[in-house]
């Protein structure tokens, strides 16, 4: 029982619209209907700018970062398994929200605050990673997808280099997450292969999607 009361508060905590309440509260638009109409941070940087886009990412790693540093803590046993089934949650609210008819974000934001709460020591090296990629690039995406990678690699190193004792279902995990990243961007690694994704700073503020 403890267990479901873990994953059901943590699956609404990260449910929380915070895209599409910024968006409606400030423009009164629905973010989904403007640039890559996804309902998520990057989407708020786009097309609010980033003052909005900020308080949006914020939101939402700290609902990642509640969910599995505190939610976590009510239920009783293996505390790092709780806190994988506590952020996972809030990754899927995030991403199948049940406030917008399960259309939500991508999740890397929400991810970003799990992350932070299971890995303080590898989160800020994938972090750099992220900056780096996105200042050389512009592509959000992309610094997603490579930070993810960096995630398992630096664990690795820690694990099998360093010897650091990695807890085996965070370092198993740890192993997903690439992958989770790599499909719930799958639409924009399409756009950077045929070259017509463009970089942030191109965006135009209230640019509305494309239909079909």
């Amino acid at each position: 029982m403890e267990i479901a009361i873990v994953i059901i508060l943590s699956y609404i905590i990260g449910s929380f619209p915070t895209s599409i309440i910024v968006g409606k509260i400030s423009r009164g638009i629905d973010i989904r209907d403007y640039g890559s109409g996804n309902a998520g941070a990057t989407n708020v940087f786009r097309v609010l700018g980033w003052k909005l886009g900020l308080i949006t990412a914020i939101v939402d790693i700290f609902k990642g970062f509640t969910t599995t540093y505190w939610i976590a803590k009510i239920g009783s046993g293996d505390a790092d398994l709780l806190m994988l089934l506590a952020g996972v949650s809030a990754i899927l609210g995030h991403t199948f929200t049940i406030f917008a008819r399960f259309r939500g974000g991508k999740g890397v934001a929400t991810a970003t605050g799990m992350l932070f709460a299971l890995f303080p020591i590898s989160i800020p090296i994938c972090f750099v990673i992220f900056l780096i990629t996105l200042f050389t690039t512009g592509h959000v995406a992309l610094g997603s997808i490579f930070a993810s990678i960096t995630l398992p690699l630096s664990l690795s190193i820690m694990k099998f280099f360093m010897n650091m004792n990695i807890d085996p279902y965070l370092f198993y995990f740890s192993l997903v997450i690439p992958i989770f990243i790599i499909f719930t961007h799958r639409s924009n690694i399409k756009k950077l292969i045929d070259g017509t994704e463009e970089p942030m700073e191109k965006l135009m503020l209230f640019k509305r999607k494309k239909k079909g």
